[in-house]
């Protein structure tokens, strides 16, 4: 079929590299999926993640994130009664990025609102989305 008519090839990456995506893009991702899993229906999926730092200090990786919300009724539902919400978020999100980066990590977590982001393509792309 198809598959015996196609030539082998190098690989384009070396086996060990999981994505072409930066170490920060992928830090970002795990915090945003677990906005989704603690907010489930509340919050609409117009939330993206913007990390401030990233680096490493005595053997500790040390980030700093913003969430990104359009409305300031979300950011007080990601943030929960009493900083709750997004206290949960932050140490699923943690656990997730020791075991990714297998390092101890040490994460910031900060709500910001900026209407129409999700409209605005050159906030998307500094967040890390569309054309590369």
């Amino acid at each position: 079929m198809l598959l015996q008519q196609l030539s082998e090839q190098p690989p384009l990456f070396p086996k060990d590299q999981l994505t072409d995506r930066s170490d920060r893009f992928i830090a970002a991702e795990l915090v945003r999926e677990q906005v989704f899993r603690k907010m489930g229906q509340e919050i609409p999926y117009a939330v993206a993640v913007e990390i401030e730092a990233f680096k490493i200090k005595n053997k500790i990786l040390h980030i700093n994130a913003l969430i990104w919300v359009e409305k300031k009724g979300q950011k007080g539902i990601i943030i929960g009664k009493g900083g709750e919400s997004l206290k949960k978020i932050g140490t699923a999100a943690r656990k997730e990025m020791e075991a990714f980066y297998h390092k101890k990590v040490n994460l910031g977590l900060w709500v910001k609102v900026r209407e129409g982001w999700s409209d605005n393509e050159r906030a998307l792309r500094s967040f890390g989305y569309g054309e590369e």
